[in-house]
């Protein structure tokens, strides 16, 4: 197989692959690398058809990820609403999500819910994540679920809810610890201090 070919088949891979991503982001780039690399190969061939088209697809994923990368960290972007323990909506989602939200928080349990502070962050009609806490004492708001659906991972909504949401500072607390042995936690990122097996941020 010559080259060509090769690249061909590169940037056919790349969009199959582009389509099977959960992750709006994620999608959005690889579908911009493959189609990228076909108005190269197509360009090669003399197919102008098949070039225009890519190019098109190309600007297209380039004004997504523009706004998607404008949006990330825009503070209007996610709304954060407090529900019921019981809420029907909630216990809806965390059904739905049960598997994915073992994986990272393999502690929990569904039926762990009750009793605690329940949030959904939402953006526009679509939910985000699921945050419940519950008050450890000493004005410590104790994360015990901090959950992103797949279609969000690479935006940072819980900068929104840590830093800018007034979600715990409006109820009292003075720190925030997360979940204990949470798997591929991000707090890092958001200005928390690693506290043994968990992270901790002091509000301000």
């Amino acid at each position: 197989m010559d080259w060509v070919g090769a690249l061909g088949w590169v940037g056919s891979a790349l969009l199959l692959w582009s389509l099977l991503q959960a992750r709006v982001l994620r999608f959005r780039l690889l579908n911009l690398v493959a189609c990228s690399v076909l108005v190269v190969f197509n360009a090669i061939l003399g197919i102008w058809s098949m070039v225009a088209m890519n190019v098109a697809l190309a600007v297209i994923n380039l004004y997504f990820i523009r706004k998607l990368l404008r949006d990330r960290h825009d503070e209007v972007a996610y709304d954060v609403l407090e529900v019921g323990s019981d809420d029907a909506y909630l216990c809806h989602v965390l059904k739905v999500h049960a598997d994915d939200i073992a994986t990272f928080f393999p502690a929990f349990a569904a039926d762990d819910a009750a009793d605690r502070s329940a949030f959904l962050v939402q953006r526009g009609d679509e939910t985000v994540g699921v945050v419940l806490l519950r008050d450890a004492g000493d004005g410590v708001a104790q994360v015990d679920v901090d959950y992103v659906t797949p279609r969000f991972r690479d935006f940072t909504p819980g900068e929104f809810v840590y830093r800018r949401s007034g979600l715990f500072r409006d109820r009292g607390y003075r720190a925030v610890r997360t979940p204990p042995g949470m798997v591929a936690p991000y707090y890092a990122r958001l200005g928390f201090r690693q506290d043994g097996d968990a992270y901790a941020l002091d509000l301000r």
